[in-house]
């Protein structure tokens, strides 16, 4: 598999160039703005400078610059992987419209883990249909969306079985605890891959699923098999769900 990467000086981005060499992908094409003028060959500045034929694009870069990823993704037809977070509802679109013209993977998380930790909560929701839930999760001081893309995505995860759910991002103040309120904490310190936790709480007990990552190389890994999910895949917005269920 050849692949495009963008951000490929990024800490994620030499996580994946170092995936991708141990099972056998390659990088014919890397891409970040970090890269002098001149640079070796296949390696660019900005998208529009590639040249080479690749199967799949991987974003590892930033949320703001996904609607030119996608555009271009679509226009060349090349199955693309985002893997950034913290999109804004226009970037949202933007990956929508991209998805009807080329296969496009998103997801909060790369992680096959958390996509485990989703259908768990899934299961015990079914169990305890009244029961409060909060979401905390944990990341390194240089994180700068919260809530994370995953809390985000395992709000959506409740909410497709509570459709009333309302996020309540940085609870403060004082007031009771909403009915249909689901609290999301968001913690930033030291150098904390990622943790999250989603507890289920009734007025008799208590539930905690819990996902840790200790490693990024986990989330590298799980970029490669969303982009290996891609290929021969029709146009369409694809996510871990598919990929589970495939």
């Amino acid at each position: 598999m050849k692949l495009l990467l963008i951000g490929a000086l990024g800490r994620m981005g030499k996580n994946v160039r170092a995936a991708a060499e141990r099972l056998g992908d390659t990088c014919p094409a890397l891409v970040d703005i970090g890269f002098p003028e001149g640079s070796a060959s296949g390696e660019y500045r900005t998208l529009p400078e590639v040249t080479e034929s690749v199967d799949v694009l991987i974003d590892f870069s930033f949320h703001g610059g996904t609607p030119e990823v996608v555009s271009y993704a679509a226009e060349k037809g090349i199955p693309t992987v985002i893997a950034t977070t913290g999109h804004t509802e226009e970037e949202r679109e933007a990956i929508l419209k991209a998805a009807e013209r080329t296969p496009i993977f998103f997801s909060g998380n790369m992680s096959l883990g958390i996509a485990a930790l989703s259908e768990a909560v899934k299961k015990v929701l079914t169990l305890f249909p009244d029961a409060d839930v909060e979401i905390v999760e944990s990341h390194h001081n240089r994180k700068l969306d919260a809530p994370s893309g995953t809390a985000l995505m395992l709000f959506d995860t409740v909410k497709e079985l509570r459709p009333e759910a309302v996020a309540h991002p940085g609870r403060s103040g004082l007031g009771k605890r909403d009915k249909n309120e689901v609290g999301i904490a968001s913690i930033r310190s030291g150098n904390i891959v990622g943790i999250h936790e989603v507890i289920i709480g009734t007025d008799n007990e208590q539930i905690t699923l819990k996902h840790e990552a200790f490693d990024r190389a986990l989330f590298a890994d799980g970029a490669l098999r969303a982009a290996k999910f891609l290929l021969g895949k029709p146009a369409g917005l694809y996510t871990m769900k598919e990929l589970l269920k495939g």
